[in-house]
């Protein structure tokens, strides 16, 4: 399938550039720098939750956290990587090659986004790294850790989305960026403004991607946060195509 062979363009094209070394690097030395003062936190607790009833684990006190300050600081980070997708083929007209070539506006736009999707998995697979690490010292709900692996999984996957999409959009990548930046925090004040408005808030807190992380993290995997992520996804694949598709036609 082309889509394939494009995904393995993209992701071998982000490891010849250093932004994507410069990030993999970045992100692993703040993470691993907030998961070490949250290990130091909990064995500072230890002591004082030994002797109660339904105490925190290392997982909730460690892993979870660490899960949660990984999907904030990639949210920073997501725009960056999917700034060029489209936006730099339009800027440097290589765009008229891509609809020129035997491969359909879908292909395309799913191999671009399977492209970045799998470098931002890599990102999982080294976070998730620390935690596991801990079973050197002690044990781990892994039930929680799962639900904390999938959630960040989605939150990345639907950040790609929307990144892709606005690229699609954009005529420059810094462009890009910024609007994918606006974007995703105009999701986190979504959900600042639910909590304040009380019940009439229901659909903003419905609409806010956080607050199906949040939900994730805490292990309560639902339909409902499951099925939130998949049409959110969905719904921005198939937004871009139809802007690809636009533009293909308009040349």
């Amino acid at each position: 399938m082309m889509a394939f062979t494009i995904a393995g363009r993209e992701l071998r094209t982000m490891f010849l550039s250093p932004l994507a070394w410069s990030i993999l690097g970045v992100i692993q030395l703040i993470l691993a720098y907030m998961f070490l003062a949250q290990l130091d936190y909990y064995l500072m607790l230890q002591p004082r939750i030994a002797g109660m009833e339904d105490a925190p684990g290392i997982t909730d006190l460690i892993v979870v956290p660490l899960f949660g300050n990984a999907g904030v600081i990639l949210l920073l980070v997501t725009p960056l990587l999917t700034m060029r997708l489209i936006s730099e083929e339009r800027r440097n007209r290589t765009l008229s090659l891509l609809f020129t070539a035997p491969v359909s506006m879908t292909e395309i736009i799913l191999g671009k986004y399977l492209g970045v999707l799998a470098f931002l998995m890599i990102m999982v697979v080294m976070i998730t790294a620390m935690p596991i690490s801990l079973l050197l010292g002690g044990g781990l709900d892994f039930g929680k850790l799962a639900a904390c692996v999938l959630a960040l999984s989605l939150l990345l996957a639907g950040f790609a989305a929307v990144g892709l999409f606005i690229s699609s959009l954009a005529q420059q990548p810094t462009v890009a960026a910024i609007s994918t930046f606006g974007a995703l925090l105009g999701l986190w004040i979504i959900d600042w403004s639910g909590k304040e408005e009380g019940q009439g808030s229901g659909l903003l807190e419905y609409l806010s991607m956080l607050r199906h992380y949040e939900s994730l993290l805490k292990g309560l995997v639902s339909t409902t946060d499951l099925a939130y992520f998949i049409l959110f996804i969905l719904a921005f694949l198939v937004l871009s195509v139809h802007t690809l598709d636009n533009d293909r036609l308009q040349k």
